[in-house]
């Protein structure tokens, strides 16, 4: 079992001390929780989605003004510079020049400085984009999100964006929301598959809201989260919450798209083929976007002095690149605007073309140094300096190419970053609302297909925790090799908990008896049974130190995974693999610990419905069969490697059960007598894999079941 978080008492563990004498709470929350879990999927995701929607919007509100008072004071006052807005929050012009120039990369670097003190001090894992890493606890543990890592995300990115570090606004909101949705999924005991739609929704109607933007946000949470693939259970619930988040923002700073394109557009179709253009350049740039960000980040992992500082180094790099170049200041959302207007036409041509390039480097420096920030703001404003600069290239002399930029601007915030965030669909919607441009979608597929090619060919994406389908899980890779599992029930195989601690136990005492069992930890719950979390001796060796009247409240871990007693065993998988594979606690509907789930229970289990199942064939589709076979007295593929089998042709070996070790086959995995084998094959090879395998012995098939072939 894995240790809790160190160092002081984040803000759940300080609610645990709240709330500690007055059970009053918890039986509402149990109560709370045991109602939602029960309920059917749409009024279940109704109910949470509507909560995770108010929240995402209040967040929302909450980080726009904070990102407003920090950028009014930093260059506003001390700087004495005024970025420009974009037409939805304003349109104001901003400052025509410095006045105190010395001054710029002063106050970015004390922006950096007291960022990288925040974030290092208090929640390390707030550095970076918020976005990869809500992404990262929805494959890995959607309970995990600390409440100190959002409100320190907050305060951190309102500092390096509002100082001048070059950084997106959507990262800290979409932690806000994804955060909210992991403490959903603590509190209400939410199912693995439950907690990632929880997160999900949070990560598309947090970015959704910032950016007015509802329909993409909900897009968004169904498609950011793999590269090739789409979450689609949490479409419905993402639209939900985006909706009601874009509602809460636009109450507050009203209902307006963040920018606008003077007269309109007017599709032409000589412009395709520029638009291609645009396309074959997006999916470089995304790409030198990506790899010089991580690039950035490595190298400053490596620098020979404390964390705290590195941000400060970045943002000294992005302050001498603003004293030439200030639009990569800030959000630089104005001097997009400014480019849909054409009001940057009067900058030299090489001006133009070093935009894209002095933006990317300035949130290279900025975010990937340890500042904190979103890099998909950033990633359309290089998108729209992109399409400004190939519009000034072509302009003089192309036909079709037409005397407004604002096309071109669209069209490269769409393209660059919808191709490097491997989620085109969900940009495109968003940029569309965003500019107000629906009739540039059309056209702008283009552009947008033939980027996200170049990148998809590549392999590479600026989210790095994105999976590329929903089968590279852990939990669905095992699943793959172990068909049965949706046929049992977690209650069947669990065992009933060895050692269960009451929150009130002395830590010292509570680390005697886990020796004594010999168990890495156990679940804990208060006077009213009610589950609070687990604790491990790991921490609790840490926590005894502190005195021999140290109870359990600072070592509980309360983002460990739980699974209920009426789920199926591939939910028991998921939630042991989020766990780290040991074991998890199995709860019932009002919250009470009933069981624990550990590996060797499940595999177990799955042996004994493996001996009532031998031989039933599962469809994987119209052309393969999921066969589970055990190699029988004589079987031609016994003593033989997977390789020199003699398998049928196209046959491919998932996973091998060998004395109840389960393994994934390779070419020189030796098959055994007794070995269980899961084999996909074509349904016309069945019967001769079935003659290789079997030998001597020919297991009857299953009462009551007949086979699929």
């Amino acid at each position: 079992m894995t240790a809790g978080a160190l160092g002081p008492p984040d803000l759940g563990r300080r609610w645990r001390h709240l709330t500690a004498g007055r059970p009053g709470w918890r039986s509402f929350g149990s109560s709370v929780a045991g109602r939602v879990n029960s309920m059917s999927y749409m009024p279940k995701w109704l109910v949470l989605a509507s909560v995770i929607g108010v929240i995402a919007g209040l967040g929302a509100v909450v980080f726009y003004e904070a990102l407003s008072l920090a950028t009014h004071f930093f260059l506003g006052f001390l700087a004495g510079y005024k970025v420009p807005t974009p037409a939805g929050e304003g349109n104001l012009a901003g400052s025509a020049h410095y006045a105190r120039w010395w001054a710029v990369p002063l106050v970015v670097v004390l922006g950096g400085l007291v960022s990288g003190f925040i974030v290092f001090t208090f929640a390390p894992e707030a550095e970076g984009h918020g976005t990869d890493a809500a992404i990262d606890a929805v494959h890995h543990n959607p309970r995990g999100i600390r409440l100190r890592a959002v409100v320190v995300k907050i305060v951190a990115s309102a500092v390096t964006i509002g100082s001048g570090g070059s950084g997106g606004r959507e990262g800290p909101t979409a932690q806000i929301s994804a955060g909210f949705g992991s403490l959903l999924s603590r509190v209400l005991d939410l199912s693995p598959e439950d907690g990632r739609i929880a997160v999900s929704v949070g990560i598309g109607s947090g970015i959704g809201a910032i950016f007015s933007a509802p329909l993409g946000g909900a897009v968004l949470a169904a498609e950011i989260i793999y590269r090739d693939d789409f979450e689609y259970e949490a479409l419905l619930p993402g639209a939900f919450a985006s909706v009601i988040a874009y509602a809460i923002f636009g109450a507050v700073f009203g209902y307006r798209s963040l920018f606008s394109i003077p007269g309109g557009y007017a599709f032409q179709p000589e412009q395709l083929a520029w638009f291609a253009v645009i396309g074959a350049l997006a999916g470089g740039i995304g790409l030198l976007y990506s790899k010089s960000f991580y690039g950035v980040a490595r190298l400053a992992a490596r620098l020979p002095f404390s964390r705290k500082l590195r941000p400060a180094m970045g943002a000294l790099l992005t302050g001498l690149i603003a004293l030439w170049l200030p639009e990569v200041l800030g959000t630089g959302y104005g001097w997009v605007q400014k480019g849909l207007s054409a009001d940057l036409s009067h900058l030299p041509l090489y001006v133009v073309i070093a935009l894209p390039f002095a933006r990317m480097a300035a949130t290279d420096f900025s975010i990937g140094s340890g500042g904190s920030g979103g890099v998909f703001g950033p990633g359309m404003v290089i998108g729209a300096f992109s399409g400004l600069a190939v519009w000034r290239l072509l302009e003089p002399f192309a036909p079709g190419v037409g005397h407004s930029p604002a096309p071109f601007v669209v069209v490269g915030m769409m393209a660059v970053f919808g191709g490097i965030s491997r989620a085109p669909i969900a940009v495109m919607l968003m940029v569309a609302e965003m500019t107000g441009s629906i009739d540039l979608l059309g056209p702008a597929l283009v552009a947008v297909t033939i980027a996200w090619f170049i990148v998809g060919r590549s392999d590479d994406s600026i989210y790095r925790s994105q999976l590329r389908t929903r089968d590279d899980s852990p939990a669905s890779r095992l699943r793959f090799g172990l068909p049965l599992l949706p046929t049992l029930r977690v209650s069947d195989v669990a065992s009933p908990p060895r050692v269960t601690f009451q929150d009130r136990t002395p830590a010292a005492e509570a680390l005697r008896v886990l020796h004594e069992a010999a168990l890495p930890g156990a679940p804990v719950v208060d006077a009213r049974g009610s589950y609070l979390g687990t604790v491990g001796t790991e921490r609790l060796e840490e926590v005894a130190t502190s005195g021999p009247e140290a109870g359990l409240g600072d070592a509980i871990d309360t983002t460990t995974a739980t699974v209920p007693a009426s789920a199926t065993l591939d939910v028991g998988l998921e939630a042991l693999v989020q766990a780290g594979g040991g074991w998890v606690p199995v709860t019932s509907g009002d919250r009470r610990v009933v069981g624990v789930l550990s590996a060797e229970d499940l595999l177990g289990g799955y042996h004994r419905a493996l001996d009532a199942y031998t031989g039933y064939v599962y469809n994987v589709s119209s052309h393969a069969l999921a066969v589970e076979e055990r190699v029988g007295r004589g079987a031609p593929v016994a003593g033989h490697q997977v390789r020199d089998a003699g398998l049928p042709p196209g046959c491919v070996v998932v996973t091998v059960q060998h004395k109840g070790v389960l393994s994934y086959a390779t070419g020189s995995t030796e098959i055994g007598q007794g070995d269980t084998l899961s084999v996909l094959v074509a349904a016309e090879q069945v019967g001769r894999l079935r003659e290789l395998v079997r030998g001597d012995d020919e297991p009857p098939e299953p009462e009551g079941k007949q086979p699929l072939v």
